[in-house]
């Protein structure tokens, strides 16, 4: 097959070219239309029950993730030039585009109870701009003596203010979040200029937008850091400006097709996303590197270059085709997890993987048919005396000391198991900001002041109308808050019986002392002077529906793991359930935090499962090639040693399993069983040639495919480590954790590889193998 192939691509050089110049121009047109992503990711497929139920809540109560806080905390806020200043901020924020509603101290509302009526009316807390220091501290006396806002617009006992603006829906999934984040920024950064203080910004569309802004930053960074790294060991490699200028070429085609093919599938760039191109410069390389090498040893052997072109496809064509192959495996694999995100990343990283093959193996033989036969200078590499000397040094420990290797490898197994054994799971909402990032420290600001601001929400189905505003109901919902007291995790909650509360001391002519549940007798009287308007509309969200059956009890709380999610969720229910009974009531947890962090579970084992799915098939692909069931162990077993120590390293180091490290383990094994099935492919080939002698085909092999192994192993060590740079903390854990992987595989394939095939070498009968071979004729053994 690979004959007839060499032979299509050698006699089609100008048909070739011309198609891959189309193409690019093609997937360049498309390219410049990619967009960052907007949108929060689902995490849940639309069949599970808390998507479902989350869906429920946001068509009865609207949006739940829209909201956006702005924070001082000084005691000069409580001077007046300072506060008028903090005014004039606030209204400049008010008359933004995408700008819904918005509270702060400038517009909240208390009740007057105006006994003519027979109603609570609603008065400005502050009809107009205090113009004196007086007047100001007035303000605040009658602000500091209304509860209902205590730790949701104000904290008296450190002068902090804040105001809550909400989105509309349409603005924070579109790309005109952007420029509304930049002019709140605008405006912060103007207030602190003014008044030396600090302004803190937080919320989950702030967060998603300063994490869609850093994602297109670092797409733009890889990518040249990938380029300088790649074209860096090209040049050390081979000193050649050929063999340098050629595979860059090839590699920057794989990118403009990544990128037409994420806007023509209508994807859309996403942290996942946007390390794709810099892998498929690092992959791209790889591959380069492979065919240069064989290229150049062919070259060593005879000297003839369309023989040279000829021999790398067919020989090297079907394992690097195989290489490739489990590469896209491992990405391929995250497709059967039902994430929206990683579904993307895995078809846009297994194509494009595909692509880079097949630019790779048509445009190397294609460019270098029109070269000269490289010159003794440019082969010189293949002679280099210190990477020699590490083969020549490996050499001799597989075939002296192999004891000592299996030893070793022992010794990783039980460190690896150990080590394993520490690992913990966990995830949270902003996971991989680091905690120096201003955004992070923001949010830190919100969680001392407010307890957070991550949503959840506890719905309450009373199955009767008017249930919710019923006395009874009011004080289940008023204890169940009660107990919501016990987790320092969370706010103070909003809800009907916080109105209520609100509305008693209206009626009570605004004593703070009585803000509470009513009595029986009280109720009516309350029920009675309630405004006609609905007065939750003046706080951002809807509490009940219009039926008043369905009510919520919003709380914010801090950004916690899973594991504390878990308790919190496992503490509360006995006490939900006692409260509300489960005949009568339906309650259930839900938000836009809890469903995004079940979501994490949920990903985390599929991610399980897809990783078994990958070494499945990745033993299935190597089983057809080899034809015998004992190479895919032989295959594997190198390759999981890095997986179980990359897991231990984690658990030592506390690197806890989430989405954004898990996938780590997909993507590792389906890039280091790559120096397997090479050497692998070279042993057989090698095999043959010395007339089925293990030993001798293993020395022959390890020297050959040795050196591509350190060479690949070099570009794929710093083009993985240069991810450790990102402003994100899975992206960082994706670029040490795998090039801590490919050293160990490395390793494993250099020592314990080799070894284990010399070691079956003595139970093989002279004559036989353990590989099935085509060749019906033993090759007089010759230097290759």
């Amino acid at each position: 097959m690979w004959d007839n192939i060499v032979q299509i691509i050698l006699k089609n050089r100008i048909v070739i070219l011309s198609i891959v110049f189309v193409l690019t121009i093609f997937f360049g047109y498309h390219a410049k239309d990619v967009k960052l992503s907007n949108e929060l990711t689902q995490m849940l497929p639309s069949t599970d029950s808390a998507y479902i139920m989350h869906q429920e809540f946001l068509e009865i109560f609207g949006e739940d993730g829209n909201l956006m806080f702005l924070g001082i905390s000084d005691k000069s806020i409580t001077e007046i030039s300072v506060f008028k200043e903090w005014i004039r901020y606030n209204d400049s924020i008010k008359s933004l585009h995408g700008v819904e509603k918005y509270i702060g101290i400038d517009n909240i509302i208390t009740l007057s109870r105006n006994d003519s009526l027979q109603k609570l009316t609603l008065v400005p807390v502050m009809s107009n701009i205090p113009e004196t220091q007086q007047d100001l501290d007035s303000l605040f006396k009658v602000i500091h003596s209304l509860p209902f806002y205590d730790n949701l617009l104000f904290n008296k006992e450190n002068n902090t203010i804040i105001s809550i603006i909400a989105l509309e829906h349409e603005v924070i999934n579109s790309a005109e979040r952007e420029p509304l984040m930049k002019a709140i920024e605008k405006f912060s950064c103007e207030f602190e200029e003014k008044t030396g203080l600090d302004v803190y910004i937080s919320g989950l569309p702030y967060i998603r937008t300063k994490i869609s802004l850093t994602v297109r930053e670092e797409l733009r960074l890889f990518i040249l850091l990938a380029m300088m790294v790649a074209s860096l060991a090209l040049f050390i490699f081979f000193r050649s400006f050929k063999a340098f200028v050629f595979p860059m070429i090839i590699v920057c085609i794989g990118v403009v097709w990544a990128l037409g093919l994420i806007s023509l599938l209508d994807f859309e760039i996403t942290i996942l996303t946007g390390i794709i191109p810099p892998l498929l410069i690092v992959i791209g390389v790889e591959n380069c590197i492979f065919l240069l090498n064989k290229y150049h040893n062919e070259i060593l052997s005879h000297g003839n270059k369309r023989r040279s072109l000829h021999q790398i496809v067919k020989r090297i064509g079907n394992a690097t085709m195989l290489t490739n192959a489990t590469t896209a495996v491992g990405f391929a694999a995250f497709i059967i997890t039902g994430n929206k995100a990683l579904v993307e990343f895995g078809i846009v990283a297994s194509v494009n993987i595909i692509f880079t093959f097949l630019l790779t193996i048509t445009l190397i033989p294609t460019f270098y048919s029109f070269l000269p036969v490289p010159k003794k200078k440019h082969v010189r590499h293949l002679e280099k005396k210190h990477i020699r000397d590490i083969i020549q040094r490996v050499l001799y420990v597989v075939l002296n000391h192999r004891p000592i290797v299996y030893a070793v490898f022992f010794i990783f197994l039980i460190v690896g198991i150990w080590g394993i054994t520490k690992l913990t799971i966990s995830g949270t909402v902003v996971d991989d900001i680091p905690t120096r990032d201003p955004v992070y420290q923001d949010l830190l600001f919100f969680e001392e002041q407010l307890n957070g601001i991550m949503p959840l929400e506890i719905m309450i189905d009373t199955k009767r109308p008017r249930g919710a505003m019923q006395l009874t109901n009011l004080e289940k919902i008023e204890e169940l808050q009660s107990e919501l007291k016990n987790f320092p995790e969370l706010s103070r909650p909003l809800s009907m019986a916080e109105i209520i509360k609100f509305a008693r001391q209206g009626f009570y002519r605004g004593n703070p002392e009585m803000y509470g549940i009513p009595n029986r007798h009280e109720m009516n009287f309350i029920m009675s002077y309630l405004p006609d308007t609905d007065l939750e509309n003046q706080y951002l969200m809807k509490l009940a529906d219009s039926a008043r059956q369905i009510t919520r009890i919003s709380v914010q709380m801090k950004n916690i793991g899973t594991q504390d999610i878990e308790r919190i969720k496992d503490s509360l229910r006995p006490s939900i359930d006692k409260i509300f009974n489960p005949e009568n009531y339906d309650v259930s947890l839900t938000g836009t935090s809890l469903v995004f962090l079940k979501g994490t579970s949920y990903l985390i084992n599929n991610l399980a499962t897809s990783l078994m799915l990958a070494i499945l098939v990745i033993s299935i692909m190597i089983a057809l090639l080899f034809s015998k069931l004992k190479m895919v162990f032989i295959s594997l077993l190198p390759n999981l040693f890095p997986q179980i120590l990359t897991a231990a390293m984690m658990g030592f180091f506390q690197v806890p399993i989430k989405p954004s490290t898990i996938i780590i383990f997909s993507i590792a094994l389906g890039i280091s069983v790559d120096n397997s099935i090479l050497f692998l492919a070279k042993f057989r080939q090698e095999l043959i040639i010395n007339r089925y002698n293990i030993k001798h085909a293993v020395i022959c092999a390890l020297k050959e495919s040795g050196i591509s192994m350190v060479y690949t192993f070099v570009v794929l060590f710093f083009g993985f480590i240069m991810f450790s740079a990102s402003s994100f903390g899975g992206t960082q854990a994706l670029g040490y954790l795998i090039a801590f992987t490919l050293s160990i595989a490395l390793i494993s394939n250099l020592f314990l590889l080799p070894s284990v095939l010399l070691s079956i070498h003595k139970r093989v009968p002279q004559g036989k193998t353990f590989i099935k071979l085509n060749s019906k004729k033993p090759v007089i053994n010759k230097k290759v």
